[in-house]
């Protein structure tokens, strides 16, 4: 169906042109409106909720996303963000003074803080191995971040999708060479799940996390953490509570460990289901398919704009619903200020070392209209 319209399913402000899907996402009317179905479950029966009913609901939605994923469902926890996932493992992953974490120099900001704090730690290395850009191929690329593995190489993380540049990188190419080497892998796929076609099962990494509040449009605070089952007993939880030697043990120290955590709304992990449902309604393989045409079909045209190289192939494989601009500023804060607070457009710029980028997201209320807008107001401002 034609995007626009999908457009009234959506809660977002008419007067904005809203550009940023990708940093928080947006939630659809009626998964909003389940959202607030079991919030009010919560407040009505508070007891029941937190102990019984609400467990139930996270229960389905752990199996629902399971099925989405491909992967089993007891090999999935939920956590609030990627960044909590990404706590969890680092905290717990044995490194030595020496040992070497590899991943890029295109990584999200905290996530690399994060792994350098725990390597930090114990002495050990994190690695950002230089990425040359644009790319040039999936072999490119994986041969560029392969370079940098040495004997003392522990892991490698990577992005799925990277959050500044916007690229896809060929996960299942770099987690299929770590295999040779006997290097276990950990992918932040924050911008993953409905975002790329993903089988956890076919992907093979040892680790993957995801938001389920971006592209699959959940409420926000709703992700998950899935570990091989036989490195599970590696992570210790982050909170300490209730899972550990619990009263009434599941089947599954990591679900008990990790998922009890203290009081927390459960209400949007219980919203997975209806998330998967409402894209299902809405054939959302065709809405996606959509919103990447639109894409690339304006992406030479911001680059010419600016007089800037694309970063990457422009094809279906390393463009989705993400196009980063290359964009010449010595105030991207300022620049982003002004595209909000004059012209009404929602739209991150961010650095990546001494590069700054204008990112754009397409999703399903997004039009043609909303590029041209974007194209007429960067013309002045660049």
């Amino acid at each position: 169906m034609p995007l626009p319209l999908l457009k009234d399913q959506f809660l977002l402000r008419p007067d904005i042109t809203f550009l940023n899907f990708g940093s928080f996402g947006a939630c659809p009317r009626p998964v909003f409106e389940r959202y607030q179905q079991f919030q009010l479950e919560l407040e009505q029966g508070p007891v029941q909720f937190m102990t019984n009913t609400g467990w139930q609901y996270v229960a389905n939605a752990r199996k629902a996303l399971g099925e989405y994923l491909d992967a089993d469902a007891d090999d999935l926890v939920f956590v609030t963000n990627p960044s909590y996932a990404v706590n969890i493992i680092a905290k717990s992953f044995a490194l030595r003074a020496g040992d070497e974490v590899l991943t890029t120099d295109l990584e999200y900001g905290a996530c690399d803080r994060t792994w350098q704090y725990y390597c930090d730690k114990v002495g050990a290395h994190y690695v950002r191995q230089p990425i040359r850009l644009p790319l040039q191929s999936q072999e490119d690329f994986v041969e560029q971040l392969m370079a940098g593995v040495t004997k003392k190489t522990k892991l490698i993380f990577l992005s799925h999708i990277t959050s500044s540049t916007g690229i896809r990188f060929p996960v299942e190419k770099v987690v299929a060479a770590a295999k040779q080497f006997g290097i276990m892998t950990f992918v932040d796929g924050a911008h993953g799940p409905a975002h790329v076609p993903l089988s956890l099962r076919t992907l093979d990494a040892d680790i993957y996390t995801g938001a389920c509040h971006k592209w699959m449009m959940t409420p926000k605070g709703s992700s998950f953490l899935y570990v091989r089952r036989e490195h599970q007993h590696l992570f210790d939880p982050l909170i300490i509570s209730w899972g550990y030697k619990a009263d009434k043990p599941s089947h599954s120290l990591f679900l008990d460990y990790h998922q009890q955590q203290g009081t927390r709304d459960l209400s949007a992990f219980c919203c997975i289901p209806a998330a998967i449902d409402f894209m299902k309604e809405h054939n959302w393989d065709d809405v996606a398919a959509q919103c990447r045409q639109l894409v690339l079909k304006n992406a030479l045209r911001f680059c010419n704009l600016v007089d800037a190289e694309p970063l990457l192939p422009l094809n279906d494989f390393f463009v989705r619903q993400l196009f980063s601009i290359p964009f010449r500023t010595q105030e991207p804060e300022l620049l982003k200020s002004r595209l909000y607070n004059e012209f009404k457009i929602e739209i991150p710029v961010m650095r990546q070392g001494d590069k700054v980028f204008v990112r754009y997201s397409i999703q399903a209320f997004n039009t043609q209209q909303d590029l041209d807008r974007l194209e007429e107001v960067l013309t002045v401002l660049r």
